[in-house]
């Protein structure tokens, strides 16, 4: 003989399931709006960025060369780049049309600011130390991942260092006249331009000094500033000792 079936539970089940289910949406939900808001912010700061630096170019090109060096320069491209890998870290992979607006907007910039460098190197007889880098997406070049730790790396030990990053698969007819001129082969990334000489391939931190030869001597500089540094406590110590 059937045992008569228990509606009640049955009913108590679906009401837990559906409150149950009814939660994880709403915190997914809220989880969504949370990182919509970062995104929204960061695309406003980016904004504000891009208009900021803008404004810093049209008063270098006015200002005269005793009032120019490093710390004056253009200090929103690293930042921004910082927002940018944040965002593309947040878009997983899907690309959004504001991403890749921001990615091109971005692009034209750094290329605004490799020229004003180059027009206040002949200005003023300066040389800072530029470098473009081209890269693509990560199913396409394992080893551009690893080579933007590399120049994150150098950039942050080196403050004069300025690297200006290039997507190669944006669709944007500047990137692609600057390729087109360093003869930038996408199957050879990740590519390294400098000094007007292209190098394709990974390559480490010891590699890009040898590239790069003036942060040897930065590398030299600081040393004997360090050493002397030591001489000069050394021996305050040893007088501060003797008096005694």
């Amino acid at each position: 003989m059937r045992q008569p079936i228990d509606k009640n539970k049955y009913i108590i089940t679906f009401i837990i399931t559906a409150i149950i289910f009814a939660g994880m949406l709403y915190i997914n939900n809220i989880l969504d709006e949370k990182r919509f808001g970062d995104t929204k912010a960061i695309q406003d700061q980016i904004a504000l960025d891009l208009l900021s630096s803008e404004t810093q170019f049209n008063l270098l090109k006015e200002t005269s060369c005793k009032n120019v060096n490093g710390s004056i320069l253009s200090k929103e491209l690293n930042s921004l780049s910082t927002k940018l890998t944040y965002l593309e870290a947040n878009d997983a992979g899907n690309k959004s049309d504001e991403l890749v607006y921001l990615k091109k907007y971005y692009s034209l910039l750094q290329i605004k600011d490799s020229l004003l460098m180059k027009q206040l190197n002949q200005k003023c007889s300066s040389k800072p130390i530029s470098v473009l880098y081209f890269y693509g997406d990560k199913k396409d070049c394992p080893a551009c991942e690893d080579m933007s730790f590399v120049l994150t790396h150098l950039r942050e030990q080196y403050p004069d260092l300025r690297i200006y990053s290039f997507d190669t698969n944006l669709n944007l007819s500047a990137i692609e006249t600057l390729k087109s001129i360093y003869k930038i082969d996408v199957r050879k990334l990740p590519a390294i331009v400098y000094n007007d000489d292209s190098y394709t391939g990974f390559k480490s931190i010891d590699e890009m000094k040898n590239i790069i030869p003036e942060l040897k001597k930065i590398d030299k500089t600081r040393a004997l500033e360090k050493e002397r540094s030591s001489v000069s406590t050394s021996t305050e110590f040893s007088s501060t000792s003797d008096s005694r």
